[in-house]
């Protein structure tokens, strides 16, 4: 296959905050889509995906949990990785922003706008949304809230570093009129052009500085780079960009293709990024498409609203190619696409169950029970062959062509005709007719030749959306490797006379509908009313603690009594659970120079393996005590809040163990 050359396409980094609903993922397949038909196509691809690790959101939900930040994005990048995986994704790097390599650039590309006057220190004032990571004025926001999520904004006023984004304004401007094809599709260009260019660009703020969970400014560290100059920069950085040091891979693969990314965060990639590279004097990226969101019943989704579906749950009723097959054919072009489980399921019937399984399944059954597995002559060639054959090379240029200009759900839409019309095919040809007459032997073999044919034409071009479906129909056929390219689709004949095919092949089988919703609205139910039940629990806690609140104070102390109770900070260096208890943990804590075994109550919310290496509080002049027949010498201290739960406490820094509390 002859290389095109380079092609370098990359998703929007998925922000480490959580797992990834199925709306998330189909950003990450349809980019696979699209990486995969290139090298169909002969391209030498580089496919970057990964994850946005830093912010103040990431912060609070670590601290929620009682974990470090850089443990918990540990944890939810793994998740995105898994979830990219289970889907049959073909990315070449899974870049992360805590990586070292990211951090390094980042902090070199902030100095060196600084050092040349596009980055200058000031003050913000104004209204932050926690969840987009954003700013907004008074006029911006729509009835008191975020612009962009609907959520609760918070009044912030801190030191801030800033970006003169109206410096590059006029050149951005330039740059979009010169390159009608940069910002796709169109309807989207209007937007961000009417909307936001031309009304006139405000100065970024590019740092935070009243949190600490981010890539430190290196000449001013209380100062962390702004999410959105520290993960847009990825694309560069994740390909080893580092300004004059930067790599032959940057060099080779710098501009991007494509960057593929969700129309709610448009504005950052095709204003502030590539203001940002225009400071940097790097090329801009040839283009930049804002896909639609996939809705649940027509509505966004959200945790909040509790109308989430994930793709793993999908892929384990109906397999990957299935929910792949789902997301990209229902997604329009430019508007909105919508899932249920019963407009899934119908899709799910109807296209791969009734019209390419069975198909494939029963060419392959015929052509085993007319002939064995040896293929026939194709013979002489009617009009009504004739036809499927002028299809099936259409289909080739129409998906090509479509694929190029990103109509993704119209190519394989385009791939599903060719597949009804063998089926058509088939009930005009009645090969079991054919079957009955000895003298129609010769015409019988042309037709499942022609099938089988059609057939790999509909293997090949569903490799770029279906890998192993078309894996499956393909190694069937017996289609070599070296065959598998689009290059392979320019001449129908490719399959020779005397070559074997595989035994049939139920590729998808139908599924109960009625059953499968019946499960699902049950599982729903039981989501509904373990949601209530710990709503009604929440509630009692939160009466209880206000009962507390009112209830009388405890008897002050003077600090002579408090200077009876010794407090040293403890390193816990083995723990395990207590024999016939579900409730302790035995630790062993080195406090200074000994070490103590202490005996907690905390086995509900701490396994063994998450207390080894903590840091904890402990009181060193408790007496000891026997629990559970276990002895302790000491008492581990705790935060619980009014729901009962727990939380170890700690030193804010590391301190060393035997460090006196005071």
């Amino acid at each position: 296959m002859k290389n095109k050359g380079k092609y370098y396409l990359t998703t929007a980094i998925a922000y480490a905050s959580g797992k990834p609903h199925i709306g998330n993922t189909y950003e990450i397949v349809l980019a696979d889509a699209i990486a995969r038909f290139r090298r169909l196509e002969g391209y030498d691809v580089f496919f970057m995906t990964g994850t946005d690790e830093h912010g103040q959101k990431v912060e609070l939900k670590a601290e929620a949990e009682g974990i470090t930040p850089k443990q918990y994005v540990d944890r939810v990048a793994g998740e995105v990785k898994r979830i990219w995986d289970l889907m049959d994704t073909s990315y070449d790097k899974f870049m992360r922003t805590t990586d070292e390599d990211h951090v390094k650039s980042v902090q070199h590309i902030f100095k060196k706008l600084y050092q040349q006057g596009d980055i200058y220190k000031g003050s913000y004032e104004g209204w932050y949304c926690v969840p987009c990571e954003s700013f907004f004025t008074e006029s911006q926001l729509v009835d008191g809230k975020c612009p962009d999520c609907g959520r609760p904004v918070t009044k912030a006023q801190e030191e801030a570093y800033f970006f003169k984004m109206s410096k590059y304004q006029d050149r951005l401007m330039k740059y979009i009129d010169e390159h009608p094809k940069f910002i796709q599709p169109e309807s989207r260009k209007k937007e961000m052009v009417n909307n936001f260019l031309k009304p006139g660009l405000q100065d970024l703020c590019v740092s935070r500085s009243s949190f600490t969970w981010g890539i430190p400014v290196d000449f001013d560290p209380k100062h962390v780079v702004y999410v959105w100059m520290d993960a847009l920069n990825n694309y560069i950085t994740g390909i080893g960009y580092d300004g004059e040091n930067s790599t032959e891979k940057y060099h080779y693969l710098w501009p991007a293709d494509l960057h593929l990314i969700g129309k709610d965060i448009l504005r950052f990639h095709t204003i502030y990024w590539p203001i940002f590279l225009m400071a940097m004097g790097e090329p801009l990226p040839k283009q930049v498409f804002g896909h639609p969101w996939m809705l649940m019943n027509n509505d966004k989704m959200s945790k909040s609203k509790g109308n989430l579906i994930y793709a793993d749950e999908m892929v384990e009723r109906f397999g990957v190619d299935a929910v792949r097959y789902f997301m990209l054919h229902e997604m329009p072009f430019a508007s909105d696409g919508n899932i249920t489980y019963a407009t899934f399921m119908a899709r799910y019937n109807s296209d791969l169950a009734n019209t390419l399984g069975n198909l494939v399944n029963r060419t392959l059954s015929m052509q085993h029970k007319y002939f064995g597995a040896a293929l026939q002559n194709q013979g002489d060639v009617t009009e009504l062959d004739q036809e499927l054959v002028s299809l099936a090379l259409e289909t080739a240029k129409k998906v090509s062509e479509d694929m190029v200009d990103l109509h993704i759900a119209d190519a394989l839409e385009a791939v599903m005709e060719l597949a009804r019309r063998c089926n058509k095919y088939i009930d005009e040809t009645m090969p079991w007719a054919l079957a009955k007459d000895e003298s129609q032997k010769a015409r019988l073999g042309s037709v499942m030749y022609n099938l089988l044919e059609a057939i790999r034409f509909i293997g090949t071009l569903l490799g770029a959306f279906l890998p192993g479906t078309s894996k499956a129909i393909l190694d069937r056929l017996n289609v070599s490797e070296e065959d598998r390219g689009l290059e392979s689709l320019e001449n129908f004949g490719l399959l020779k006379a005397g070559e074997e095919v595989g035994e049939a092949i139920a590729l998808f089988q139908r599924v109960d509908e009625k059953k499968i919703l019946a499960e699902i609205e049950a599982i729903e139910a039981a989501k509904a009313a373990e949601k209530a039940k710990e709503e009604a629990a929440k509630a009692e806690a939160e009466k209880k603690a206000e009962e507390a609140e009112e209830a009388p104070a405890k008897e002050a102390i003077t600090i002579d009594d408090f200077d009876k109770v010794e407090l040293k900070v403890g390193e816990i260096l083995e723990c395990k659970k207590v024999e016939k208890s579900k409730k302790l943990l035995c630790s062993q804590v080195k406090i200074g120079k000994e070490v103590r075994q202490i005996v907690s109550g905390i086995a509900k919310w701490y396994s063994p393996e998450e207390m080894v290496g903590k840091k904890v509080i402990v009181v060193t002049n408790l007496k000891p005590a026997k629990l559970a027949g276990t002895l302790s010498e000491g008492m581990i201290l705790c935060a619980e809040d009014p729901e009962g739960n727990v939380c170890l406490l700690s030193p804010e820094k590391s301190f060393p163990a035997g460090s006196i509390v005071s």
